[in-house]
């Protein structure tokens, strides 16, 4: 049974503020003393950057397409362990999710999932009464999704917010707070949205406390709490990362993790399941470090924004030389978006790590949408035939898209092939979560041991 008071905060459509009342939010409560776990709908990465900055705890995903909704309530018990309030960060609008697939990976459905109340975040700036009849449709689109209450955003002055509380209270739907609209906070974005947390750690730093602050003074926090408090227990048991491989009995294979500015993008059950799995995971920094990890068997890069980077990730001629060797000499590499351009021979015409036989380059498309996969052959990660779901979010073009062995095939509105896989690399644009098959973190960790065993004895026999 998981007991945790939580809120879900959602919006009629993105831009109505749910990020920065999400995160003032949090932020308020956990100054409060209240250990707040940070949740976000949907696959992003940068969300739960700063939720996490605002409640010290890791910022998790909670993802009913590429997790499946029987995954919700656990990943989000999994989360919640010993703490006292959650709250969720919607995606979108309410009610939208996975197109033209109904209600799935929604903002909705998770809030029904979670049983969980909602509060809707409402940009106010060009309406007064109307306000009322948007809420009403919202509230009684889905009667099985409870919205608890509103927060009005972007309020003009002292008369807007009367005229605003007096339809809402005609309506009977409580105001839990009012935002001022020389009150927002703003953070800066660029081309897949808000700058990441790691890219800007101070300024970041200084944003949630102006979010805070805002909250604080314009929201009733008791109110909020109170609210909270009503969702009823969940049945079900956390979620654990339990890959179903048997971790090799003796020294852990080292497993690196890109990290830093360049490479942010990664869930936080990543990592467990490796660690689950057997692997002792060590971060690195490919903008700053030099070397990989002291005796590195498997290599791990994520998503970021490379291209940002692009200067300095050129620069390390070293880093760039080791991480080629490695996949030279078979070991397991794992690399997802950001990861993949990295692996090209050049990004906007520098050079990368040549380990992929492709050019990247920044392009005006954005490529943006939910996958279905299959792996097209056996690799680190995954046996042909295998089915996954996952999201590509980018803007940027790989000539050529496929190697001879590609890594999945796609189903979107047309089918393609994608990816590379070259040994024991496996490279794609797709990003994918874990908790949904941990069995990649095991093969891969698998894969790690037996590469660091077999490179071992190759070195013993030539000594």
């Amino acid at each position: 049974m998981i007991d945790v008071p939580r809120l879900v905060v959602a919006a009629p459509a993105s831009g109505s503020g749910k990020t920065t009342v999400t995160t003032g939010l949090m932020a308020a409560f956990a100054e409060r003393g209240l250990r707040v776990s940070p949740h976000k709908v949907g696959p992003d990465y940068i969300d739960p950057g700063y939720h996490a900055l605002a409640t010290g705890r890791p910022g998790r995903n909670l993802d009913a397409y590429m997790c499946g909704p029987e995954r919700v309530g656990p990943l989000f018990a999994h989360g919640a362990r010993g703490a006292d309030l959650a709250v969720v960060e919607g995606v979108m609008g309410l009610y939208d999710g996975a197109s033209g697939q109904g209600e799935l990976a929604s903002t909705a459905q998770v809030a029904k999932l979670l049983r969980a109340p909602v509060v809707l975040v409402v940009d106010a700036s060009s309406q007064s009464r109307s306000v009322a009849a948007l809420v009403h449709g919202f509230a009684s689109f889905d009667p099985q999704v409870r919205i608890g209450g509103v927060i009005l955003n972007k309020v003009g002055s002292d008369r807007h917010e009367e005229l605003l509380r007096d339809a809402l209270e005609e309506a009977g739907t409580p105001v839990l707070g009012a935002l001022r609209r020389a009150e927002g906070v703003t953070t800066p974005s660029r081309h897949l949205g808000l700058v990441p947390v790691a890219e800007r750690h101070r300024d970041a730093t200084a944003a949630v406390a102006a979010m805070a602050d805002t909250v604080r003074r314009g929201c009733d926090l008791e109110a909020l709490l109170a609210l909270a408090r009503t969702a009823p227990p969940l049945s079900g048991v956390p979620w654990e990362p339990r890959p179903p491989v048997v971790p090799a009995a003796g020294r852990r294979p080292v497993v690196a993790v890109a990290g830093g500015a360049a490479f942010s993008f990664l869930y936080a059950e990543h990592p467990e399941l490796l660690t689950a799995a057997g692997a002792e995971v060590v971060v690195f920094d490919p903008l700053r470090d030099e070397r990989l990890p002291e005796g590195t068997a498997g290599l791990v890069i994520g998503g970021g924004f490379p291209e940002m980077y692009v200067g300095e990730l050129a620069a390390n001629g070293a880093l760039r030389a080791e991480v080629a060797a490695l996949a030279a000499a078979g070991a397991p590499i794992a690399a997802e978006c950001a990861g993949l351009l990295y692996l090209a021979r050049s990004l906007d015409g520098r050079p990368m790590c040549a380990v992929v036989p492709g050019e990247a380059r920044m392009s005006q498309r954005l490529t943006l949408g939910y996958r279905e996969a299959v792996a097209v052959s056996d690799s680190v990660l995954a046996a042909a035939g295998t089915r996954l779901r996952g999201h590509e979010f980018h803007r940027t073009v790989l000539e050529p898209g496929a190697g001879p062995t590609p890594a999945w095939g796609l189903r979107t509105p047309r089918a393609r092939v994608e990816g590379f896989v070259l040994g024991g690399v496996h490279a794609s644009y797709l990003h994918t979560h874990w908790a949904a098959a941990p069995e990649v973190a095991g093969r891969f960790v698998a894969h790690c041991a037996a590469w660091r065993d077999a490179a071992a004895r190759e070195s013993s026999c030539a000594g």
